[in-house]
């Protein structure tokens, strides 16, 4: 298994990076998240790796962090998601972006990302609800952002980390609240749950 690659990026374009280690180019299939965090071309650069093979692929996919890469893990122990579905995923969220959508039970959230419908949505939250451990949640830097058009779990759970609660509380207080209440009646909610009423 390849763990990381340290190296020289030698070229970049969106989705994919390439990286010389030792006179060899690695090319990695990366999230829009990883191209931004990425140096310029000829600096050096590390990338936590998974490589995925199947029938008639052997492909290398690289994360700027741990975290990305672990929540690319468990999207792929979804049924029907590959990992073209979960490079999307995370092109299209943070990790702690896409922890709390999960947290949250925030399906709306996810149906934003192209290719991914409402019953998909649903099926990753299924699966993965109970394997997220809400306590490694880290702290969003700058507030929890859902790409300007928040949905109401999204904007509840913005609204709590502003009060100074963390995002593990945030989706634990939000956890199973329905999407069509209000933001003022989910946050409400959130806040007697977290007072302990």
């Amino acid at each position: 298994m390849i763990y990381l690659l340290e190296g020289t990026l030698v070229h970049a374009q969106p989705g994919l990076a390439v990286i010389l280690c030792g006179g060899v180019g690695y090319a990695a299939r990366v999230t829009l998240n990883t191209m931004s965090a990425l140096p310029s071309v000829g600096q050096e650069v590390r990338l936590y790796t998974s490589l995925q093979v199947r029938e008639d692929a052997v492909e290398l996919y690289g994360f700027a962090d741990l975290q990305e890469k672990d929540c690319f893990l468990r999207l792929l122990t979804v049924s029907g998601v590959g990992p073209a579905m979960a490079l999307a995923v995370l092109s299209d969220l943070t990790p702690d972006q896409f922890l709390l959508s999960i947290a949250s039970g925030d399906s709306k959230r996810l149906t934003r990302v192209k290719g991914v419908g409402a019953k998909k949505a649903q099926r990753i939250i299924l699966e993965l609800k109970d394997k997220i451990d809400t306590d490694q949640m880290y702290p969003a830097s700058g507030g929890t952002d859902f790409d300007g058009q928040p949905s109401h779990l999204g904007e509840a759970a913005e609204a709590l980390v502003s009060l100074g609660y963390t995002q593990s509380d945030a989706a634990r207080a939000l956890a199973g609240l329905s999407e069509e209440e209000s933001v003022s009646e989910l946050i409400k909610t959130a806040l007697r749950r977290l007072s302990g009423n």
